[in-house]
């Protein structure tokens, strides 16, 4: 296990339960949850329990894990929401503890690099909060669907 950093880690709080999250999938090692700000409906992110800065970090189990776990979640998430692809990508930009997104892609600017823009100036929105209630109705469908309660 990396060391977690000297300040608080939202990723640890979410794992040991100290801040609450609308969890999709979870087991041992990982757990599943829907994004607060979600890119698309049914945006999901999956994090290890244990602290690991960067993707790179992760042991290979941990990572094949996540793998696997966003497969099933993408697959679930193709059916839900009608979508031809689902994105898959490890980031940390937000928050150092490695963890993987799992967006239906609605249009294929859904994740969009900055590199591919060739405006100079942009404006950029938080995507919106969503509610707790949407949320929860979020996790149901995609928990019913992958057989998990």
């Amino acid at each position: 296990m990396a060391p977690n950093p000297g300040s608080p880690c939202l990723f640890c709080d979410i794992a040991q339960g100290r801040i609450g999250a609308t969890v999709v999938l979870e087991s041992d090692r990982l757990l599943a949850f829907l994004d607060i700000h979600p890119i698309r409906r049914g945006h999901v992110q999956i994090i290890p329990r244990e602290h690991f800065i960067c993707f790179d970090d992760l042991p290979t189990d941990v990572a094949s894990e996540i793998v696997a776990v966003g497969q099933a979640i993408a697959r679930v998430q193709k059916r839900l929401y009608k979508v031809d692809r689902v994105a898959f990508l490890f980031t940390g930009g937000d928050v150092a503890h490695a963890h993987a997104h799992v967006v239906p892609m609605v249009e294929k600017t859904d994740i969009t690099s900055r590199r591919y823009i060739q405006e100079a100036t942009l404006t950029f929105a938080s995507t919106p909060r969503v509610s707790e209630r949407d949320l929860e109705a979020v996790a149901a469908e995609l928990r019913d669907a992958l057989g998990h309660r």
